[in-house]
């Protein structure tokens, strides 16, 4: 059974190794709650895999399109654990899920077309298209009042020139999921339009028990053939240092355009052998792992809550998946930004904060905070946003 309490931490190898806004960025004493990154070491099997192909003694050349028995086990486990029909052949290893990102943009887009982008949402969408040539058009995201997106006026911003929309499934930071009706709808609006998709489902293994994730390709690979879907292991199982991640597709000629714009055929792009054997060990070994983690997760989802929301200043709404947090803090008084700076520079906290950087103009007024740690280390983290905020609003 999997240990997620603080003594399985090793936070001397954290602040090493663990970069990207988190222990290793940070000065002496901070705790970042920040990058979508887990403080837990991996499930062992993984490591085990690793030590097992080393022991062969070789690092020879792999498959230009990866190994077979990588694409097989990633067909199998979306399969069991999404429903995905996929075929092993239409799925490209790649060395990350924002690579993946990167070939799916330049696969169909050029300068002069326009991609539309919703706000907010990572801004890896927008920074990948971008490089391939396209104008972003934002999509603002509205709420009804039971809290579900609103998508009645989203083909008002679908122009002749949009050749591409990116969907983030689960979505990163709202942590919301989409039910099959709005899918449905983001596919009818493809299909009239002629627009690609970029299905990012990097979050999909991440949803809590008392939500359910449905995937576009639920819908049928017949009406996905302009569908491009990149899915990865980092949130799941903790490897993000190891860059593993895959494209796939349901139509081969579009197949066949990822494939060329990543690169894969010269070896200029391409994954290394290490993270396709780390990525198989995850999904034919390792989800007895991910399931406790979730359970985990949840816990800490719920104790999040009802602190931030106990907050002055401070509202949150409960997501259904991802391990992040987006509350709403316009009521502290502060600017996300400021309000991060003052925490991290008073009070030995680093979190992230909402604004165009990272997410979008639309998500002004927020922060992200990950869950992804030990209760102990999350409470303090807490504690430490409560006692700034109390100070700062001048409230005991």
């Amino acid at each position: 059974m999997a240990d997620f309490s603080t003594r399985s931490i090793n936070f001397d190898v954290l602040r090493q190794r663990a970069y990207n806004l988190r222990w290793a960025e940070v000065p002496e004493g901070v705790i970042p709650l920040t990058a979508a990154d887990s403080d837990f070491p991996p499930a062992p099997e993984i490591s085990q895999a690793l030590i097992e192909y080393i022991k062969g003694g070789y690092y020879s050349y792999t498959p230009k399109r990866g190994f077979a028995s990588f694409k097989q086990a990633v067909a199998k486990a979306v399969k069991e654990r999404k429903n995905e029909e996929v075929d092993p052949e239409l799925i490209l290893p790649i060395d990350s899920a924002a690579r993946g990102m990167d070939a799916v943009a330049k696969a169909v887009l050029k300068p002069g077309d326009e991609a539309l982008v919703f706000d907010p949402v990572d801004f890896l969408f927008k920074t990948s298209m971008e490089a391939a040539g396209a104008k972003i058009n934002l999509y603002p995201m509205r709420f009804r009042e039971d809290g579900s997106i609103d998508f009645s006026d989203l083909e008002q911003y679908i122009t002749p020139k949009t050749r591409m929309l990116g969907l983030c499934n689960p979505h990163n930071p709202l942590g919301k999921v989409y039910p099959l009706s709005d899918l449905d709808h983001i596919l009818k609006l493809s299909e009239k339009y002629g627009f690609y998709i970029m299905n990012d489902e990097i979050w999909s293994d991440i949803v809590y028990p008392d939500a359910q994730f449905n995937s576009i390709l639920n819908l049928g690979n017949e009406r996905n053939g302009r569908t491009m879907t990149v899915f990865g292991f980092s949130k799941s199982f903790g490897i993000a240092g190891l860059r593993a991640g895959c494209v796939y597709c349901q139509d081969p000629a579009l197949f066949e355009k990822v494939v060329e714009a990543s690169q894969v055929e010269t070896t200029i792009g391409g994954i290394s052998a290490l993270s396709q054997v780390a990525g198989q060990a995850c999904v034919e070994k390792c989800y007895y792992w991910v399931d406790e983690f979730m359970a985990h997760i949840t816990a800490n989802r719920d104790y999040a809550l009802k602190r931030l929301n106990a907050m002055p200043g401070v509202s949150c709404y409960k997501p259904q998946a991802t391990f992040v947090l987006f509350p709403d803090v316009s009521g502290v008084g502060l600017e996300p930004e400021e309000l991060v700076d003052y925490l991290a520079r008073e009070h030995k906290l680093s979190i992230v904060p909402g604004g165009a950087k990272f997410f979008g103009p639309g998500s002004a007024g927020h922060v992200r905070i990950c869950l992804a740690t030990s209760r102990e280390v999350l409470a303090e983290g807490l504690d430490r946003m409560e006692a700034g905020i109390r100070q700062l609003m001048g409230k005991k």
